[in-house]
């Protein structure tokens, strides 16, 4: 056991993606198995080689937003209402998920030093769809280019913003892992806590903004699932149908602290962070490695103090994309051998939210933690190894007290991170 300065604890969740608005639609969407996913309309008929379902944060107001988070001080949500009201759409989303997360761990009325409060924003190249649009713009007049582009292109927009409305004063910066960026967020934010930096780090999962041009080159790689008019179902994760991500809008907040910050504030853990690893597969191409995904794992879960029969639930990465989806499982079994531990895939009803799925998928783990339950895998029927544990359609009751959730990126970035239910 480490000591109480050591120790990473999470206090707090934000949460908005296209199953729930905040934390607790977001638990009742895992529980009811209600997916965000639906048809994407392209036009009259949907259009061949292009995603035909996404999962987006649909009707998403600003001040509607910031009324859910009932229970902040109204100069804080004044504040808020202010500085983001003109900010790109993933500011806006960002800014509510961190109030979310400020309001869950009590920092409004229990402040920690703002010296000694951090913020550590996952992703890169977040604001694609921004720049698209601003690009029509400058193209009629380079003189109505906002002068706030060069701010707010930058992925550090969002650590300028955040800081400046919750008042945080330590360390803060952005790291990119593709679509690992969200655990290697995590990861750096108990990095900061365990050194003595930081007692508090807001880990935020941003939402990634794509453009046109983006999303169609995923599409042309077949990692996302593309389709036509005669296309059924979306592929779930791991089941035969698979047949690529679907893109999702999501961001989500971490609240990690030092377990001595906590108890001195009289915060409750909701989990503790007690491992995670980052491996590099030495590829920089799109194709999977089941032997690093492996090491990644059981690296996180020897930094826990654990051993792999002591993991009992898996929060896998879980695209859909075929050739991910085979190598993970081929992983697990490398990890865990036969009949291990249960296995769920939370983009099946997030979407994969890329930059933000680390984040979003933690929040979901550290839920299910917290509540004693397995989310189902929606849209598994049918799946490619079904010696697998696999969670299916329906959600399930299960005790449980340490769970292991993967990430990993193009560049052959594996991450893992695992969380103990709730020390006393």
């Amino acid at each position: 056991m480490s000591p109480a300065s050591l120790r990473t604890w999470v206090t707090g969740l934000g949460v908005l993606c296209a199953a729930g608005r905040d934390p607790a639609g977001f638990t009742g969407a895992l529980r009811a198995g209600h997916s965000g996913i639906t048809r994407r309309e392209t036009g009259a008929s949907h259009e061949a080689g292009w995603p035909d379902r996404s999962a987006v944060i649909d009707g998403f107001a600003l001040a509607d937003a910031l009324a859910g988070c009932e229970g902040l001080s109204a100069t804080l949500l004044d504040s808020a209402r202010r500085s983001v009201a003109r900010s790109p759409y993933n500011i806006q989303v960002a800014t509510v998920a961190a109030l979310q997360g400020w309001l869950s761990a009590a920092l409004d009325e229990s402040p920690a030093p703002p010296a000694r409060t951090g913020l550590v924003v996952a992703g890169s190249n977040l604001n694609g769809g921004y720049a698209w649009r601003q690009r029509q713009r400058f193209e009629r007049d380079p003189a109505y280019l906002p002068p706030t582009f060069a701010l707010h292109y930058q992925d550090t927009d969002h650590v300028g913003t955040l800081s400046q409305l919750l008042g945080i004063r330590g360390e803060g910066f952005t790291v990119g892992g593709a679509s690992a960026s969200g655990n290697v967020a995590i990861i750096q934010g108990a990095r900061l806590i365990e050194c003595g930096a930081l007692d508090v780090c807001l880990v935020v999962g941003a939402l990634t903004e794509l453009s046109p041009m983006e999303l169609r080159s995923y599409c042309n790689l077949r990692a996302a699932a593309a389709g036509d008019a005669a296309t059924t179902g979306f592929g779930a994760p791991f089941d035969t149908g698979h047949r690529g991500f679907v893109p999702g809008e999501g961001c989500a907040v971490l609240v990690l602290e030092s377990e001595a910050s906590a108890r001195r504030r009289g915060a409750p853990p909701l989990a503790e962070l007690s491992g995670y690893a980052q491996r590099l597969d030495a590829n920089r191409l799109a194709d999977p490695s089941a032997d690093g995904e492996a090491d990644a794992m059981e690296a996180a879960i020897e930094r826990a103090g654990l051993s792999p029969a002591d993991i009992d639930y898996v929060n896998a990465h879980g695209t859909g994309a075929p050739l991910g989806d085979v190598a993970e499982l081929q992983a697990l079994r490398k990890v865990f051998g036969s009949r291990g531990p249960w296995v769920n895939a939370t983009k099946a009803l997030t979407g994969h939210c890329l930059s933000a799925a680390g984040v979003v998928e933690a929040v979901a783990t550290v839920i299910q933690l917290r509540d004693s339950f397995v989310h189902a895998t929606v849209g598994l029927t049918s799946p490619v190894d079904a010696s697998h544990r696999f969670v299916g359609p329906t959600a399930k009751g299960v005790p449980l007290r340490h769970a292991l959730s993967n990430s990993f990126g193009f560049g052959g970035i594996s991450t893992s991170v695992v969380f103990g239910a709730a020390p006393a």
